[in-house]
């Protein structure tokens, strides 16, 4: 066998027989981050539950009472997502109810954009409206959100990972998938 032939043999196919064991450690990542997202969120959020309801007030979409409320159940929400992920219990649950939330993140924010309201998204803090000649960052925030979004949607895709509680229980893993052939 010569070298050309050694390594070609030693080399898995692109994308082929190294994803089934890189996909769970993947998922293991984007849960982790996802939980470390909620939990900061939340954190920061839950000491001052009347900045958060301003803060929500501040999209001027709800009514100020409903956004108050919205605001003070918030950072509990965001709490016990991240806790959930952190342990892994529940997990594709938890990334679609992460991915519901993320998108109305996004709508509320580019609703904000594109109404000309200048406010912090109060994402990870009391937000609110911005103080006088300080611009917002819509278009950061909205990248930012849809880069968690992705999160959530690759453990929508493949919730089963390493190091978690739903693989404790012997939940069994999903089965590697077959590469589907097209008919071109």
């Amino acid at each position: 066998m010569t070298v050309t032939e050694r390594t070609t043999a030693s080399t898995p196919a692109p994308g082929g027989s190294r994803w089934p064991a890189v996909r769970p450690w993947l998922g293991t990542a984007a849960r982790l981050g996802l939980a470390a997202v909620w939990l900061t969120a939340g954190g920061s959020k839950v000491g001052d539950l009347a900045a958060s309801g301003r803060a929500v007030n501040a999209y001027k979409i709800f009514p100020y009472d409903l956004a108050v409320v919205i605001g003070a159940a918030l950072p509990f929400v965001e709490l016990a997502l991240g806790l959930i992920l952190l342990v892994g219990l529940a997990t594709r649950l938890a990334a679609g109810i992460s991915a519901g939330l993320l998108v109305i993140f996004i709508a509320g924010i580019a609703s904000a954009w594109a109404r000309g309201l200048a406010i912090d998204c109060g994402c990870f803090g009391s937000g609110g409206d911005l103080a006088a000649g300080q611009d917002p960052t819509y278009g950061t925030e909205v990248l930012r959100d849809l880069g968690f979004l992705v999160l959530a949607g690759f453990l929508l895709r493949w919730p089963r990972t390493p190091l978690s509680v739903d693989a404790a229980l012997g939940r069994p893993p999903e089965a590697p998938e077959e590469e589907e052939e097209s008919d071109d």
